[in-house]
């Protein structure tokens, strides 16, 4: 494994206007912590109104000639972007690793190579697009919305960043973006990237800091004409509302709950390993993290036994190990709430077939929590509603097809979701019964190309695929008259 250099770790500044920037408070700033060894790596700047102010003109300023630079141009850039990031894959899946947490088994393979995948299915889309089309009498013209605002979490920085930022690219808008305090230089780095790859000064634009002083000055200003968040549903509501204040484009990608239903004739193996390693990718630190086993009442047992199997099976440890599985989660803060929830099913009668709220033997430092089967769940308990955001299945029993399909539905959230039957038909029945953004059937893959974004309280809008680039594009009808 290489390690980044300690210049990666210092990053004392903003990233504006296309050169590091110096903050309006020099002497405020946050530190950045590795989650397996709890120590300090680096710390950046708590960004404020003013710096924000300032990325948000360095945007503008960039906006004219961005926007009127030729599509074709414009995905000839994001290509060479991408070449860029897959020739220095390896670093930055050291510094996903390094904040995040996240092993090197998937740091590179998933979190660099995926981001690579979504940039790149961007200039396909955009090469697809049609920016202009004749409807009628009348001319449509798809036009960037102007400067995006973009605040991402921090469980998985770098694909969130791009799928905001491909479709913000394509369309021809700048962007200003906030990323996690927690995991702030995988996104200062993708910013010295796009300037190696070739893009103009303001283009892409990185000020670091906390939600409530850097999130909510670039929600609220108002020269950004288009906020693109991701993150809870508690701060997705507030960012809503002052986004509302000045009638912003505002798109919401927020938690999620989502289900793997099984269905009676399904292969019942293949379904719950798939499913078990799936909500416990990225330590379950996932919006789309199937973190709800929905099995027949009569193979309950079964199922989790083999959830139970497959979860205990998964390494815990190092994450610069490439033998490991699971890392730690973020932080303190985030190992706590984890553990109280796991406390929380068992207290509420779920019976605990795997882990527990303890720490992991052979791990007294980093953020860890043990990978946890709670079976026996019932659909009204917290830990079948809430987001728990960590390496916990709930195993939950349904009696007919009708009650499966309204477990699946009766969580606030409706991001992803999976069905499983020999029978295709039957599973694309219950499909599209199912009140979520995204299913899978007989499997696991997330297609770039699709559209992402959720039903009820988790989201509003969509992110990939073409409906992910119109989010950033206002649509001009110019109708024409012969005069008399």
């Amino acid at each position: 494994m290489m390690n980044p250099g300690n210049e990666v770790f210092e990053r004392h500044c903003h990233w504006i206007g296309g050169t590091w920037t110096p903050p309006s408070r020099p002497g405020e700033l946050l530190p950045v912590v590795n989650p397996a060894t709890e120590e300090e790596i680096g710390r950046v700047p708590a960004g404020d109104a003013m710096d924000v102010g300032r990325a948000v003109d360095a945007a503008s300023q960039a906006l004219p000639a961005w926007r009127d630079t030729p599509v074709e141009d414009r995905l000839t850039l994001l290509e060479r972007f991408c070449d860029v990031l897959d020739d220095n894959r390896a670093e930055l899946a050291d510094i996903i690793t390094a904040e995040v947490g996240a092993p090197v088994s998937i740091s590179g393979p998933m979190h660099v190579g995926l981001t690579s995948e979504i940039l790149r299915a961007f200039v396909e889309i955009g090469r697809e697009f049609d920016f202009v089309v004749p409807v009628g009498g009348s001319t449509l013209i798809h036009e960037p919305v102007g400067v995006a605002g973009c605040i991402t979490p921090w469980n998985l920085p770098l694909i969130l960043i791009a799928q905001k930022l491909g479709a913000a690219v394509v369309s021809g808008c700048t962007t200003v973006l906030k990323p996690s305090e927690l995991t702030p230089f995988s996104a200062l780095r993708l910013a010295e990237y796009m300037t190696e790859a070739g893009y103009p000064p303001g283009v892409f634009n990185v000020v670091t800091g906390d939600g409530p002083a850097a999130g909510e000055a670039l929600v609220s200003h108002p020269m950004v004409r288009k906020v693109s968040f991701t993150g809870s549903t508690r701060a997705g509501r507030r960012v809503a509302a002052l986004a509302a204040e000045s009638v912003k484009r505002v798109s919401l990608e927020l938690g999620g709950k989502s289900a793997n239903l099984v269905l009676p004739d399904a292969d019942l193996e293949r379904a719950v390993v798939t499913g078990s390693h799936q909500a416990c990718f990225n330590a379950g630190q996932s919006c789309i993290a199937w973190s709800r086993l929905i099995v027949p009442a009569d193979r309950l047992a079964d199922a989790t036994e083999i959830a139970a199997r497959a979860i205990g099976s998964m390494k815990v440890g190092d994450p610069t190990d490439p033998t490991t599985d699971v890392g730690p989660l973020v932080s303190a803060e985030a190992a706590d709430r984890v553990r109280g929830y796991i406390a929380k099913g068992v207290g509420e009668g779920a019976h605990l077939a795997l882990g527990g709220s303890g720490r992991p033997s052979g791990l007294p430092r980093g953020f860890y929590v043990e990978p946890t089967v709670l079976t026996n769940v019932q659909p009204d308990m917290i830990v079948a509603q809430e987001e728990i955001f960590g390496p916990v299945l709930c195993v939950i029993p349904y009696r007919t097809e009708e009650e499966a399909i309204a477990i699946a539905n009766s969580t606030p959230y409706g991001l992803h979701g999976a069905v499983w039957s020999q029978d295709e038909d039957r599973a694309m029945a219950v499909a599209r019964r199912l009140e979520t953004g995204m299913v899978n059937i007989n499997g696991y893959g997330f297609d770039p190309m699709a559209p992402f974004g959720g039903y009820k309280q988790s989201g509003v809008g969509r992110e990939l695929g073409t409906a992910g680039l119109q989010e950033f594009l206002e649509v001009k009808a110019v109708q024409r008259f012969q005069q008399s």
